[in-house]
């Protein structure tokens, strides 16, 4: 087993996803004992009175604030989470990296391309490593599936389509929290589940060229929250406000490649919970994945054309990471599993002083393709995505 160092880290944020990195942290070094950092719980921050404290309690950091500014302030913390609410991440991202730490934001990195491109630019000025929560690329089974698309053997790709379908905001007395507010919560569905699409469809097929789009609100009013308003929460029968960002997307890709995507994101699909996946086509064959099949891929090849049968493959420790978690095929991994990978990627960037998995280049490029498709839905036109 090779030296190890510890590594302060600190929080900045402690909601569901906050809760999701740390536990990523504290598994860390059990999955890859052999990493050569150890991870530090130095500091959480929350504004919520109480929050960062009962984190403290359970997780073991070692002090708690309501003010993230302390762990900008800390010279000792290293590397930072910013976990905290989309509207913040420029702000708290911009100014941990001028702090000269490295960070893990997640998705979508602010409320537009513009927040993302200042916090990446930073970054790139500050010289810190930055890794991104784009976690489905993360899946072993995701990844065999970009060997196979890159092998060739699947052919030339010709056509796929990617959906993000879920329920988390399907409920009409669902509480009009900030992620219904376009000044905090930004695009709406875009952000929150069309940015992993964006993520999945360039990983796994390559660029976009142009795309044209089409997006609608289906819950026009909500209740407004009586105090404050964490996860899914639901509100009745008080004052009602207005939904001001997206509950729905569709798209039309053409890939550089010359392949044409459809992708698709809902959070308010009545009978799809984590809906997650994608179907990709080529001239020989054709690939698909559920996230709530992890380890599987649905998996058509042998030259047949027409007529031609489709397996199940399993996944297994040949195949990413997954030797890193089970020792056989076909045994379950999980979401929390996907975001150790992802913290693996981040302390190896560390380590390494180079980027490893999905980084603030991958943010600026998912927002590009954001703000087009907001774009072409105001001007009805196909729309070229920025990528810097």
């Amino acid at each position: 087993m090779r030296s190890t160092r510890s590594v302060r880290v600190g929080v900045a944020g402690f909601g569901w996803m906050g809760r999701v990195h740390t536990q990523a942290y504290s598994r860390l070094t059990q999955h890859y004992p052999d990493l050569g950092l150890r991870p530090e719980l130095a500091m959480v921050a929350d504004e919520l009175e109480g929050r960062a404290d009962d984190a403290a309690d359970q997780f073991g950091f070692a002090a708690a604030t309501t003010d993230w500014h302390e762990i900008q302030s800390d010279p000792t913390i290293e590397a930072v989470s910013i976990t905290a609410p989309n509207f913040l991440h420029r702000t708290i991202g911009t100014a941990m990296v001028e702090a000269g730490k490295h960070i893990w934001i997640e998705k979508p990195v602010g409320l537009s391309a513009d927040d993302a491109r200042a916090v990446a630019r930073a970054a790139d000025k500050a010289g810190v490593q930055t890794a991104v929560g784009f976690n489905y690329r993360n899946a072993p089974a995701v990844e065999e599936a970009k060997a196979l698309v890159e092998s060739g053997e699947l052919g030339t790709i010709t056509h796929a389509r990617f959906r993000f379908f879920s329920d988390y905001a399907a409920h009409p007395d669902g509480a009009l929290s900030w992620r219904f507010e376009r000044a905090r919560g930004g695009n709406g569905v875009l952000g929150d589940l069309a940015s992993h699409g964006a993520d999945l469809v360039y990983y796994l097929l390559g660029e976009i060229e142009s795309l044209v789009a089409d997006t609608a609100i289906f819950v026009p009013e909500r209740t407004k929250p009586s105090g404050s308003a964490t996860g899914h929460a639901l509100a009745a029968g008080g004052e009602r406000g207005t939904v001001e960002n997206e509950d729905f997307v569709s798209s039309q890709l053409r890939l550089h490649s010359g392949a044409r995507v459809v992708l698709e994101a809902s959070r308010v699909a009545v009978g799809d919970q984590n809906s997650y996946g994608f179907e990709i086509h080529g001239t020989k064959g054709a690939v698909s994945w559920d996230f709530r099949r992890l380890g599987e891929l649905s998996l058509s090849t042998g030259g047949r054309y027409q007529d031609q049968p489709a397996s199940t493959v399993y996944v297994g420790p040949s195949h990413g990471e997954y030797g890193a978690f089970q020792p056989g095929s076909a045994s379950s991994m999980g979401y929390d599993d996907l975001k150790v990978i992802e913290a693996m990627r981040f302390f190896k960037s560390i380590g390494d002083g180079k980027p490893c998995g999905a980084t603030l280049r991958d943010a600026v490029r998912s927002a590009g393709v954001l703000d087009a498709m907001s774009e072409s839905v105001a001007s009805g036109r196909w729309i070229q995505p920025g990528t810097e």
